[in-house]
């Protein structure tokens, strides 16, 4: 490496480096990097090389880094060993993968997909601290940055554990609206009839595609219809409605309309209920989500109803 002054051209970009990673809003300082840059093509090449091996710690074995990290022996000034102490603190914070830049870098910024099949349940961890329960069906895409937390919920139900950071909210999307929130364990269900919010705990803000909104608390719900109007906050079961992490399907005084929706989520064959009286016949009861059979022998001997087979291979409840 061809020297500059008393300093290898590494050597400075490594200094630069480190005086840019402990301030990197400073004005002045990136002003000065700038006409450094500029200065020599190598100075750029070297600074680029820091700034890619940070970036990509994940994509360079251990063993590299931590040899990359560890200074050649040579005559040592009191200056010369700050700048081959900052070059290898540099370098091996990268090698560990654990340096606040990369820490904060996955922190910040993350995206992916989560999808899950019909009747799986899924926990997801992700890299902010916050907790994801997929339903089965459910779809989400996920984008965190600097300035934001953002999930799309593009089908099925997640219950949201958020980390708190009133820097950062998290942000639920869905077709009718969106649900806001800096840290809380809240419930969302997207179908094609609305989106439904229940809150555990904590509170969140739901939107709709217009201008309705509702601020809803622990213990309270609501829903967007299809249009994106907001309904008011309303009590609601909070237990009872995410009993589905539990594998049971939880009914209080639910209409058999209601309940052949619920239950439909988790059959592979079509269920339906006849209109009229008997749909809006209610049942308080408990199943288990993974045999909605034993549900359907159980109902006739609860409610005055039948269960009829089709030759399709769907089954219909039906007045006795």
């Amino acid at each position: 490496m061809e020297q500059h002054g008393s300093e290898t051209v590494r050597e400075q970009a490594a200094a630069w480096f480190a005086r840019v990673q402990d301030a990197p809003r400073d004005a002045g300082l990136q002003a000065q990097l700038r006409a450094w840059l500029e200065g020599d093509r190598r100075h750029r090449e070297e600074y680029e090389q820091l700034a890619c091996l940070w970036q990509a710690a994940d994509l360079i074995p251990r063993q590299r880094l931590e040899a990359l990290a560890r200074p050649a022996p040579v005559p040592q000034s009191s200056r010369r060993r700050l700048v081959r102490m900052a070059l290898a603190a540099t370098l091996g914070a990268v090698a560990v993968g654990l340096g606040w830049g990369g820490w904060q870098y996955q922190q910040l910024n993350h995206q992916g997909g989560l999808q899950t099949a019909f009747n799986e349940r899924r926990q997801v961890e992700l890299p902010d601290g916050s907790y994801l329960e997929l339903n089965g069906s459910t779809h989400v895409q996920v984008a965190f940055s600097a300035g934001q937390r953002h999930v799309r919920l593009i089908a099925g139900e997640v219950m949201f554990t958020v980390a708190h950071d009133s820097g950062r909210p998290f942000v639920v999307d869905t077709a009718q609206g969106s649900v806001t929130v800096t840290g809380t364990r809240f419930d969302v269900r997207q179908d094609t009839a609305g989106t439904r919010v229940a809150v555990e705990q904590g509170s969140v803000r739901v939107h709709g595609r217009g201008a309705s909104l509702a601020q809803l608390t622990a213990g309270q719900g609501s829903h967007i219809d299809a249009q994106g109007q907001v309904a008011a906050p309303y009590a609601v079961n909070a237990a009872a409605l995410t009993a589905w992490r539990q594998g049971k399907l939880v009914f209080d005084n639910a209409t058999l309309a209601d309940v052949v929706a619920e239950v439909s989520r988790y059959r592979s064959q079509p269920l339906r209920v006849a209109p009229g009286k008997v749909a809006q016949l209610r049942l308080s009861s408990t199943f288990r989500s993974d045999d909605t059979d034993a549900l359907l022998r159980a109902l006739p001997s609860i409610l005055p109803v039948a269960i009829k087979a089709h030759a399709d291979g769907s089954s219909e409840i039906i007045a006795k």
